[in-house]
């Protein structure tokens, strides 16, 4: 007895003390682009706005050009204390540019040769302590709801995060292989989160292995799809600025292709674990069970779930491109024009490939999770199955 609850306290466990360990390595690890920095021989400070100046805006409509003239109270930093004018430059785009009030808090960029400032550049408007408000909402809560769930759960949180700006983002930098590198990763993080949820054992390996094959699936359509639709990876937002900051040897296409695979990953995890959970209790309630007849009943749970979770990822994608599909109707445009613009084509690629992955997850995970834990090896000591919080 002394042994089976060692052995399973070693298996809920490890996944929490090795999630920590990784937690406290991502944190020391440099990206190697700290000293990549634009802002040489300037301060990134916050400010408060006392007054502001707004003879040197020019209107014309819905534009606005020219500059704004704010006088400032710089908040902290090295000239903590001091009174300075700053700069904010207004270029026409209603999405960029930002006006200041007397009160608002702003975050500026102070140029300085040595203890005299030259000049100060109005950033934007200071939400960070807004933000760090809301993420300690947000956690508070979690924990009061789910206990040590969620505690686990902001750990898979806190993970991913590290993961993808720690390893993700540098190596891609780095002109790495995009789409390998996307994999390890995801593979990585799933069996993470998916080992916070069950522990290391055959839960764990049934919901993982179903989970990394419908991602492949996913990985395998979008290269194809992305190649038959011509679809270039500068679709993506931000991507040109990346290319004009000095990384014109990116492909960028195959970045695109990677993004397809990662933001199905979570949904497709999501699934996994629900079918897996259901294919143990019902295992657990019947030992005798044939591991086929366990097979039959996670399909009919994957055919149930792919309903509702098919459209999560519509929603998902559809959400942030309201506004576009607003224009579209405002202008008149035909629907045939519409599904063929290059923007659209790489959204449908996002939600239906996507949705492809899902499907197959289903299948996939039913047949694993029937194979490990049924035929009398379904008994894992603990009943409580926990569901996770989709964290790539």
């Amino acid at each position: 007895m002394k042994l089976i609850f060692s052995r399973q306290a070693l298996e809920r466990n490890a996944p929490v003390l090795v999630c920590l360990v990784m937690i406290l390595l991502l944190l020391a690890l440099p990206t190697g682009f700290e000293g990549a920095v634009n802002y040489q021989e300037a301060e990134r400070c916050s400010a408060r706005v006392l007054s502001t100046d707004d003879s040197a805006i020019i209107d014309t409509g819905l534009v606005r050009s020219g500059e704004q003239l704010c006088e400032l109270e710089l908040l902290d930093g090295a000239f903590a204390g001091e009174i300075v004018t700053g700069v904010n430059m207004l270029n026409g785009s209603l999405e960029q540019d930002k006006l200041f009030a007397p009160g608002d808090r702003a975050l500026v960029v102070v140029s300085h040769d040595g203890d005299a400032i030259t000049n100060v550049t109005m950033s934007d408007h200071y939400r960070l302590g807004w933000e760090a408000v809301l993420a300690a909402a947000f956690a508070l809560f979690l924990i009061l709801f789910a206990g040590r769930t969620g505690v686990r759960a902001l750990a898979s949180f806190a993970l991913t995060i590290l993961a993808m700006w720690k390893i993700l983002v540098p190596l891609y930098l780095r002109g790495f292989n995009p789409i390998w590198i996307g994999l390890a990763l995801t593979l990585f993080l799933t069996v993470m989160i998916i080992g916070l949820v069950y522990g290391f054992d055959r839960r764990c390996l049934a919901a993982v292995s179903g989970s990394f094959l419908g991602i492949v699936v996913t990985c395998v359509l979008g290269v194809i799809f992305t190649d038959l639709f011509q679809i270039h990876g500068a679709v993506m937002s931000s991507s040109e600025s990346l290319l004009y900051s000095g990384y014109q040897h990116l492909d960028l296409t195959q970045i695109y292709m990677a993004s397809i695979f990662l933001g199905a990953s979570g949904a497709v995890m999501d699934l996994s674990v629900d079918i897996t959970s259901a294919v143990y209790e019902v295992v657990e309630k019947r030992p005798d069970l044939d591991w086929r007849e366990a097979v039959k009943s996670g399909l009919n749970v994957g055919r149930a779930a792919m309903g509702t979770m098919t459209t999560t990822l519509l929603f998902a994608y559809s959400g942030g491109y309201i506004a576009l599909l607003m224009v579209f109707m405002a202008q008149g445009t035909p629907l045939d024009h519409m599904l063929n613009y290059k923007y659209v084509a790489a959204e449908i690629i996002h939600t239906v490939v996507g949705s492809f992955g899902l499907v197959t997850v289903a299948p996939f995970t039913a047949l694993t999770a029937g194979r490990l834990l049924a035929g009398g090896k379904a008994k894992i000591p603990g009943k409580t199955v926990d569901k996770p919080a989709s964290g790539v």
